[in-house]
């Protein structure tokens, strides 16, 4: 019997086309800013005197292993939610890592010690782990291909209106003396899980999902998903544009529904290089956290105290002021991401901080006031870079890159692995900053050079192709022009050095900008989004 209500798969009919897709960008953002928020409130708490007489005047390697609690817990939440996104989809996976952040925001701004302050995060952790590994398969599969960068530019960017946002309450609760200092801010954050958790049961899961689980159960149609679709686009089902999506996502899923995926299929080629592409998906995620991002997410108001010298007022506010500016950055990313792609953001931008990070360095060990000013320069330049290049793009690659069979528990993977890279991060960052000094700098800057290297070799584009048709990057021989000649000098090193679906998918990516304009001409459009349907 089909399950309908606004707790099944199809939602509530009301919403369709546009503003269907905003709800849902909607609710998956609020997952992210659940994740920005969780990060920078503890940038607060952690200099709090309160906290530090409730956890017991810790050292700094146990105040990094406090705030690293929570990447612990989200990894096991992201490796749980592979499970529950294939078993109970991708919605009622988000409404479930919502419950959970909730559950753990109230139990954590309870905590009178030590230890139910750590089991409190680590449940937090776990609910984080469900939303951050859920909403971007989500975002991905209800998103038209053209938009699906954009739509994931929205989800960060509010997660830096949530990192902004608990710095900011940080900066106003740090004037009310006692223990509501960091209690306060830390159960704000149930506030934002409140809002997934009623919005959320109205809307639909994705088509890809529904299809597939239409077929698992022996289904004979594909009618939910298709009703779907047509919503999401804000077309009628019998739209030759619809039904020719529709064919080609019941086309990838009788493919790769052949064999039900398991843990291990994940490291199985299954003649599409499934397993290459999750080592891909895994990577870029671990990369990400190899900038040292959150040497500055967690903890900004310590390297200004620390390294810099200001007091803890002063760290607070300016910690508000680089959070402000550092979503105000993000949204040059809205316009960028699909137009210049990811593979060449994730490139120039690590070497873009590579260089940054040397100069904060250097700023820092002179030790003067203008060294102080030239650091400050430095960190905002590098939230900058980082939001251009290595925010948003982390996240979608891996739905893009992975097929649909290990889709849900390849992206899992890879949120555990961005996770862990948070850990190691989060847990050095104390020690490293207290013993190191500057020349703690100088090693993230070597991470960001070997990041852009490993892209240039082995990422291929993504942005502009349909998620069926990544399948084909890695299924395609590279065609070679006939009036081509062989490869010499710089261009045969080239060929040798990178791996060849990275040349495949840049040609398909032209191929399908191509295929847009040239239909788009035929229907009188303007070569913009409004071609964004019809591409490969």
């Amino acid at each position: 019997m089909t399950n309908t209500g606004i707790f099944s798969g199809d939602g509530a009919p009301g919403l369709r086309g546009p503003l269907l897709v905003a709800a849902i960008t909607a609710v998956c953002s609020a997952g992210f800013l659940l994740f920005g928020y969780d990060q920078g409130v503890m940038s607060g708490v952690v200099i709090s005197e309160s906290w530090l007489d409730a956890m017991g005047r810790p050292s700094e390697l146990v105040v990094g292993t406090i705030t690293a609690l929570y990447d612990i817990g989200a990894i096991i939440g992201a490796l749980l939610a592979a499970v529950t996104a294939e078993s109970l989809g991708r919605k009622r996976t988000l409404l479930l890592g919502a419950l959970v952040v909730a559950a753990g925001g109230l139990l954590m701004g309870a905590a009178p010690s030590r230890a139910p302050f750590m089991a409190a995060r680590v449940v937090v952790g776990v609910g984080v782990g469900y939303t951050t590994s859920a909403t971007p398969v989500y975002q991905s599969e209800i998103s038209a291909h053209a938009q699906r960068g954009w739509h994931v530019c929205c989800q960060l960017t509010t997660m830096l209106v949530g990192l902004a946002l608990a710095y900011i309450i940080n900066y106003g609760f740090y004037f009310r003396p006692g223990s509501a200092q960091w209690r306060l801010p830390l159960i704000l954050q149930c506030v934002f899980a409140l809002f997934i958790l009623v919005l959320t049961p109205f809307l639909p899961d994705t088509p890809r999902w529904l299809v597939r689980h239409r077929a698992d159960e022996g289904g004979a149609t594909a009618s939910r998903g298709l009703a779907v679709l047509a919503r999401l686009r804000g077309k009628p089902e019998d739209d030759e544009g619809i039904r020719c999506e529709m064919a080609e996502i019941q086309d990838a899923i009788a493919r790769e529904s052949k064999e039900r995926a398991t843990w291990a299929d994940l490291f199985r080629s299954h003649g599409v290089k499934a397993d290459k592409r999750l080592y891909l998906a895994v990577g870029i995620q671990f990369m990400q956290q190899a900038s040292g991002i959150n040497i500055i997410t967690y903890y900004a108001p310590t390297l200004f105290t620390t390294s810099l010298g200001m007091s803890q007022e002063r760290a607070l506010f300016l910690g508000c002021f680089t959070q402000i500016w550092y979503v105000f950055a993000s949204l040059v990313t809205w316009y960028t991401i699909d137009r210049i792609g990811r593979r060449k953001l994730f490139i120039t931008m690590a070497l873009a901080m590579s260089i940054i990070l040397v100069g904060e360095a250097l700023a820092t060990a002179t030790g003067t006031r203008a060294g102080a000013v030239a650091a400050v320069v430095c960190l905002l330049l590098f939230e900058a870079c980082f939001s251009w290049g290595w925010m948003a793009c982390v996240w979608i690659y891996p739905p893009e890159i992975l097929p649909l069979s290990i889709r849900a528990k390849g992206s899992a993977l890879a949120t555990a692995a961005d996770f862990l890279g948070n850990w190691f991060v989060v847990q050095v960052t104390p020690v490293g900053i207290g013993k190191m000094g500057w020349q703690f700098y100088l090693i993230w800057a070597a991470f960001n050079l070997v990041n852009a290297v490993v892209v240039w070799i082995f990422y291929p584009e993504t942005g502009g192709l349909q998620l069926e048709a990544v399948d084909h990057v890695f299924t395609k021989q590279l065609e070679r022009r006939a009036s081509s000649s062989p490869a010499t000098g710089l261009g045969l090193l080239v060929e040798k050095l990178q791996w060849a679906p990275v040349r495949v998918a840049a040609q398909a990516v032209k191929e399908s900008k191509a295929r847009a304009r040239r239909l788009g001409e035929e229907r009188g459009l303007l070569e913009d989004e409004s071609t964004a349907d019809y591409g490969i």
